[in-house]
């Protein structure tokens, strides 16, 4: 009997297509109009609150300022056609050098690629980004392109710093939002699963984004973790104590002591009232506030109101008087302490530098050393959240603030998300609303969606005296009729910046010693603005980085060459640092002492009030 005759195997290119091909049409038809079901409630969602009147945009990006800040890059480029001729040239060139490496590769060949995609870029980690012509081509064409217009705002002559740095994040921002893996036709993986499932993970997705646009009252509340799985007070903030005094702006809540004897001058943590306290109690593991307890010291936090309408107008000297001296008016109480030790936490600590000028001058020097964690004094050197800040945004902000009297807490945190959008935004875009994916619960991501909002005043005030005007380094911040000058606050100061730091650079932290009349201790940490203070020393994580004072070098660069590194954290540094500014030891003490009666269990009824 004659050998049946073989069909042709599939070769690997055969194979590989065939998992971009809808299996079941009608499947897939389905899916796409339970899909458009889903976008028109997320539309109806977004529209409901316009319609009504009520809504005021006071996001942190307006189309009007990219439009306008943009155009200040392109009127230099097309004012002169010679110039933009030879950056239309440059660009199309180089496309024709990937669409011929294109070809060669079809050919055959494997010539080297001609853009190269940034090491550790996670959005093209796939094999298919490489290995597929079309994806490869399409990735190609991206990187080039975004190079190619920052190249165009670096070299744009005649714009001033400010709308320079303007321009360079709001490209940025366009950029890392039309990037080829956030689209399903131009992402092999996302177009791979949406195939293998017929538009199932479209529907999933697309059902999420209309519940996040409806949670959000017009704006995408963007989830970036399982929030069900965790309780302020439960899960997190858990470390034992009392709130042993409130006022309408703060409670002052005392840890209870976990050993026999404690130090005894107390120690006064002044959290940011951008964020809530507990990311300094996230877990026992994590907690800072915790771990100072089992070390003998008596910890205070001031906890700071989630404002509403009743709060518009409390300012800054509201914040100090209220929050900072009612705190200290309740660490005496409590142990009959006057001294105490200050710690103060990103905008928490520019509130109490303000303060170590201006208490003094109402005759008050309770606070005798204070250790700034990455907090910024001098706003020299901020970062890109200074692109957010100028008089035409300032009047927007406040315009949009008039109506409630404070900020949506939602606003601060787009904007902290904007910085580093790329991490923060996007991959969860993708993964939420493309592939359809609840996001893992994370207890980090659960605090940084746990946002506040900005009372209108004290917001105000912030902006334009700190980013805007950079009042407080210069001696020219005034509050309460007080001229703050830190040149004369000489006492013990210790001042953590973190490495990658994208709300305090470490920069500008480092120029903000200078402003006061001691010899501040610095001291570098790797990691960001949150992992890098909160890294306990059991995790044996990241490094830190000590050297001469910073009035003793010329710059942050000539510290860096000075500076020796230590592998771990910086807690025991720190303690080492603090212990001669703690006092002897004395019996440990019951929160609120024999004269204030606890209120409430901590964390207390304000940190848990949501926005």
């Amino acid at each position: 009997m004659a050998d049946k005759a073989r069909e042709p195997e599939a070769g690997p290119f055969e194979a590989k297509a065939d998992e971009f091909v809808v299996k079941d049409p009608e499947a897939f038809g389905l899916n796409m109009a339970r899909m458009l079901e889903q976008i028109g409630k997320a539309a109806a969602a977004w529209v409901a609150p316009r319609e009504k009147g009520g809504f005021v945009d006071g996001g942190p990006v307006q189309i009007a300022e990219v439009v306008q800040t943009l155009s200040r890059v392109s009127e230099y480029w097309m004012t002169d056609p010679a110039r933009a001729m030879e950056a239309q040239t440059n660009l199309f060139a180089s496309y024709m050098g990937i669409w011929n490496n294109s070809i060669r590769r079809m050919a055959g060949e494997m010539p080297e690629s001609p853009v190269e995609t940034p090491k550790g870029d996670k959005r093209f980690a796939a094999a298919d980004w490489n290995e597929n012509l079309f994806f490869d081509f399409v990735k190609q064409t991206y990187l080039l392109t975004t190079r190619w217009a920052d190249d165009l705002v670096e070299r744009a002559e005649g714009l001033d710093p400010h709308t320079r740095q303007k321009a360079a994040f709001y490209v940025r921002q366009i950029s890392n939002a039309l990037a080829p893996s956030n689209f399903v036709m131009t992402n092999p993986e996302l177009y791979r699963e949406t195939v293998a499932s017929n538009g199932e993970n479209l529907v999933k997705g697309m059902k999420m984004f209309a519940e996040d646009m409806a949670a959000g009252h017009g704006n995408l509340k963007l989830r970036q973790a399982d929030y069900t799985k965790y309780q302020v007070g439960r899960d997190m903030a858990v470390t034992p104590g009392k709130v042993v005094a409130e006022n309408d702006l703060c409670q002052i809540i005392q840890y209870a002591p976990q050993t026999e004897t404690v130090f005894k001058r107390p120690l006064m943590i002044v959290p940011p009232w951008i964020n809530k306290f507990y990311i300094l109690d996230l877990n026992p593991e994590k907690s800072l506030i915790g771990w100072l307890v089992q070390q003998g010291v008596t910890v205070f936090v001031v906890s700071w109101v989630n404002p509403d309408e009743r709060h518009a107008d409390k300012d800054w000297q509201a914040y100090i008087e209220e929050g900072i001296r009612f705190g200290l008016d309740t660490v005496e109480k409590a142990t009959g302490e006057k001294e105490v030790n200050a710690v103060g936490y990103c905008v928490g600590g520019t509130l109490l530098g303000a303060s170590l000028a201006y208490l003094p001058a109402k005759g008050d020097d309770r606070i005798k050393s204070t250790t700034f964690l990455t907090t910024q004094i001098d706003f020299t050197h901020a970062g890109d959240l200074k692109v957010f800040v100028d008089e035409t945004q300032l009047k927007v902000l406040e315009k949009a603030m008039d109506q409630k009297g404070y900020l949506e807490g939602s606003q601060m945190a787009t904007a902290f998300n904007l910085l580093r959008s790329g991490d923060l935004i996007w991959p969860y875009f993708v993964n939420n609303y493309l592939r359809g994916k609840e996001p893992l619960p994370f207890d980090l991501l659960y605090w940084n969606a746990d946002s506040t909002r900005m009372p209108k005043a004290n917001h105000l005030f912030y902006l334009r005296n700190c980013y805007h005007e950079n009042r407080l380094s210069r001696g020219r911040m005034e509050i309460g009729g007080v001229r703050l000058d830190l040149s004369k606050v000489t006492m013990p100061i210790y001042n953590l910046a973190t490495k990658e730091d994208h709300i305090a650079p470490a920069r500008s932290v480092f120029t903000g010693c200078s402003a006061f009349g001691s010899k501040v201790e610095f001291v570098l940490t790797g990691s960001g603005h949150i992992a890098g203070v909160v890294n306990p020393p059991a995790k044996n994580k990241y490094q830190f980085w000590t050297g001469p004072a910073p009035k003793d070098v010329g710059s942050y660069e000539d510290w860096l060459l000075a500076a020796s590194q230590t592998p771990g954290s910086w807690w025991n540094h720190w303690l080492e640092w603090l212990t001669p500014h703690l006092g002897e030891k004395v019996k440990a003490r019951k929160p609120g002492g024999k004269k204030l009666k606890a209120i409430e269990d901590a964390p207390g009824r304000y940190v848990t009030v949501k926005s």
